[in-house]
């Protein structure tokens, strides 16, 4: 499915709308201080749509798995249709045992009462520090305060995306509109994530709310063809977070025929959610912790799409390419070096790389050799707040795009420092 989408013209009636969350039709969000760990921030948020939505997911691939991931992987994966997301910030409830997973049926609970919808209809989220257990009666209050204050409203959206944030400097929200077979459909999102970022699966947190009409046969579809090219192609620091968590929900509310199968319908929906994917995506990486500026790596002209997507990874992922970014330095050698151990074989001679931003571009080497250019140039391009290096392979026709942030010095104290 995946190569059918590679060889269309992406859908050029994409409408990008001011909202989250909230703007697809039937779903509500709220977000509360419910002092989970901290006090006087918002630390709890909820997601309710008012008709039982279809659920995909995809989760991290680290083998320490927190409690609600493993809960949530078990929901989604019976079918049960999804009413409600209650996600805590602040403890991540992974490396609890048994009383973490009774949190999560705990909340389920809460939540069921609060809204008469049954408890298998519930997914839950965390995200924080690991091995702390969730006060249960902060929990429970919390649920009740996020229930009473439930709004389709922006603001709502809002909310619910700042009380999921962590380490997180600004929000991470987009909605588009886009027409399928005649009629207006939406998808609305939500993320956050700003350290722990190399998933394997999906990234820190993500949540995706759509009022298309769609079976969750294509709708798991969906999320597993595109993930792998947008979350999947992030990195911050080479940690897979043990929460990771990628969920989209889909009630059918806007009405339009029923995409059951492949065809126009199913490729138009298929990229409006890739372009809320990508947007969050790149919005993660860009929002790294101490972060300057996005680092961007676009591998072109390579052999095989799977080498081209290791290869630019391996780039993005790089502690000495990160810093060469951050310190604005023309040090190409680094991103050779690391072209060089992404386990992919590619003739070195035929390489060449230059580097993209507001300021310009600046080739620096053409086909195994040093190009002329001027370092001062290089510099200034390599100033902005948003960087690209483009990586040429020679070698064939596929492409693939990672993200990645400079390596600061400030990723260092928040990281020392989080607990505190």
């Amino acid at each position: 499915m995946k190569d059918i989408y590679d060889k269309k013209e992406p859908v050029s009636d994409i409408k990008v709308l001011d909202g989250g969350v909230t703007a697809a039709k039937g779903f509500k969000a709220a977000g509360v201080a419910a002092g989970i760990k901290y006090k006087n921030r918002p630390d709890m948020a909820m997601i309710y749509t008012e008709k039982a939505a279809v659920a995909a997911g995809m989760f991290t691939s680290n083998v320490v798995k927190a409690a609600p991931v493993k809960y949530d992987m078990r929901v989604i994966s019976g079918g049960s249709p999804v009413s409600a997301v209650v996600v805590n910030s602040g403890i991540a409830n992974a490396a609890t045992g048994e009383k973490g997973m009774q949190i999560c049926r705990t909340t389920a609970e809460a939540v069921s009462v609060a809204l008469d919808i049954g408890p298998d209809a519930v997914l839950v989220g965390s995200t924080g520090v690991i091995g702390e257990q969730i006060p249960e009666e902060a929990l429970k209050a919390g649920v009740a305060a996020l229930a009473g204050k439930l709004s389709d409203s922006r603001q709502a959206a809002a909310d619910a995306e700042r009380a999921i944030m962590t380490t997180d400097t600004v929000p991470k929200e987009i909605a588009v509109s886009v027409d399928i077979g005649g009629t207006t459909v939406t998808i609305g999102g939500m993320s956050k994530g700003s350290g722990m970022i190399h998933p394997d699966m999906c990234t820190m947190l993500a949540y995706i709310c759509t009022d298309c009409d769609i079976s969750k046969e294509m709708l798991d579809l969906a999320a597993h063809t595109d993930i792998p090219d947008t979350f999947n192609m992030i990195t911050v620091d080479g940690d897979t977070s043990t929460n990771d968590s990628y969920i989209v929900l889909a009630n059918g509310l806007a009405g339009n025929r029923k995409i059951t199968g492949p065809g126009e319908d199913y490729d138009r929906f298929f990229v409006a959610l890739h372009y809320v994917n990508e947007y969050l995506a790149r919005h993660m990486a860009a929002d790294g912790e101490g972060a300057n500026a996005l680092f961007e790596v676009r591998v072109v002209n390579a052999d095989t799409k799977d080498n081209a997507k290791k290869l630019a990874r391996s780039v993005a992922g790089s502690s000495l390419c990160k810093a060469a970014i951050f310190g604005h330095d023309s040090n190409f050698g680094r991103f050779l070096c690391a072209l060089g151990y992404a386990k992919v074989d590619f003739d070195p001679d035929k390489v060449s790389l230059e580097y993209m931003s507001r300021a310009g571009s600046v080739r620096v080497f053409e086909k195994g050799l040093k190009c002329p250019y001027s370092e001062d140039e290089a510099t200034r391009v390599l100033s902005e707040d948003e960087i690209s290096l483009i990586v040429d392979m020679n070698a064939g026709s596929c492409a693939a795009t990672a993200w990645g942030c400079d390596l600061t010095y400030e990723y260092v104290k928040i990281n020392a420092d989080y607990r505190s």
